[in-house]
């Protein structure tokens, strides 16, 4: 017993002594960016990053997204290593990080989505000076649901405390001011639909304007001149999940694949959808890859009905786990049959094969779903072809 009380002291004294280290690590950083939201963290947290360093602000990253990613000052870039599965203690490995290579500047993406651990991340780990919050979208509905609204009280949990906030979210503006004014910090909304359009050209990628108006913003509330920033982002490695164009050439047919995996909600879906506007061309075939994961019903249930009311193809493969399901909500929603082709667990290889045999000649192949397991590797296969070319 006295063995088992010594532990237990000697872990608080720990503990107390770790989160002083840290303490003494963040406040040696005095820009701390903390980003949130349901789409676009990753994408905005290299922008602002990006921006910054541009601006000659001595700057690290670190993105949760597809792929973890810690972002030296130079903008080189690693994966984070984990031992085991992701934990909001990593964020305190950071920050020690950040401050051994002199940062002036921390933008981390918050990685938690309970929202006892959002609000934990923010007012414990990164006690930010700018908060950002993107959207509040249906997402992760199992953890901070049911409904849009508590999904975007849970995000209000990273609302700083005695700082700047800014949001492009505008259907629930208010529950961020609501928690924003008990915290003392000034909201700005971001809006985006009156913004020059060229501002999302230049990029190696397609980039939404909302992200890129969004961190330009932040940087300019960073004294970065606008002209500045958006070349600095222009010239950013992006996100892993980004959406880019690969073209491959096989059997004599030419395929154009982009991955909207990273994209998993209607929402984002469909306005990527609605930007890539794959029947432009009436000369190709429009073939749709939903790739689900079993460990996640309520996105299943939900691409049943976005796949058949949405995005209107030539063909549809589903592919991951718990396919049948939606099958049987696209066909109960009356997507035709012969248009469904269910690849349920098969390799990435199988699929591909699927695809340039639905292919006559041209087709353009859209990637919607999830972006782990099987989006990853169809995504890193078609990537390796398009290479080869």
């Amino acid at each position: 017993m006295t063995l088992v009380l010594l532990l237990a002291v000697a872990f608080l004294i720990y503990g107390v002594v770790e989160y002083r280290v840290h303490l003494t690590n963040l406040h040696a950083i005095p820009i701390r960016v903390h980003v949130n939201g349901t789409r676009g963290k990753s994408s905005v947290a290299r922008l602002i990053a990006a921006g910054l360093r541009a601006g000659g602000v001595r700057t690290v990253a670190k993105t949760t997204g597809s792929a973890a990613r810690y972002i030296h000052p130079d903008g080189a870039e690693e994966p984070v290593s984990r031992p085991g599965p992701p934990n909001i203690r990593e964020q305190l490995g950071i920050v020690r990080s950040a401050r051994r290579e002199g940062a002036k500047a921390l933008v981390l993406e918050c990685m938690a989505i309970r929202p006892d651990l959002q609000r934990l991340c923010e007012h414990k780990i990164v006690k930010a000076t700018v908060g950002v919050i993107t959207n509040a979208r249906p997402d992760h509905l199992d953890v901070m649901g049911p409904t849009v609204d508590d999904v975007a009280v849970a995000l209000a949990g990273t609302v700083p405390t005695g700082g700047t906030l800014f949001t492009s979210e505008h259907a629930r503006l208010q529950i961020f001011e609501d928690e924003a004014a008990g915290q003392g910090t000034e909201v700005h909304e971001v809006l985006h639909e009156a913004a020059d359009q060229s501002l999302s050209q230049g990029f190696r990628y397609v980039e939404h304007l909302e992200n890129v108006v969004l961190a330009l913003a932040v940087c300019e509330h960073l004294g970065i001149r606008g002209d500045v920033a958006v070349k600095g982002m222009r010239e950013a490695t992006p996100d892993p999940g980004a959406l880019f164009l690969h073209k491959v050439r096989e059997s004599g047919k030419e395929i154009e694949f982009v991955s909207a995996f990273a994209a998993n909600d209607r929402d984002s879906t469909v306005a990527i959808w609605n930007a890539l506007n794959p029947r432009s061309d009436p000369g190709r075939t429009v073939i749709v890859i939903a790739s689900m994961r079993a460990d996640r019903p309520d996105r299943v249930f939900q691409f049943g009905e976005i796949i058949a009311d949405d995005l209107p193809a030539d063909h549809y493969i589903l592919t991951g786990g718990m396919t049948h399901p939606v099958k049987s909500i696209a066909r109960g929603r009356g997507l035709a049959d012969e248009k469904i082709h269910d690849l349920g667990g098969k390799s990435a290889e199988v699929v591909f094969r699927k695809v340039v045999e639905l292919t006559p000649e041209r087709s353009i192949v859209v990637g919607v779903g999830n972006i782990g397991g099987a989006g990853g590797q169809i995504l890193s296969l078609f990537r390796e072809r398009s290479e080869r070319e």
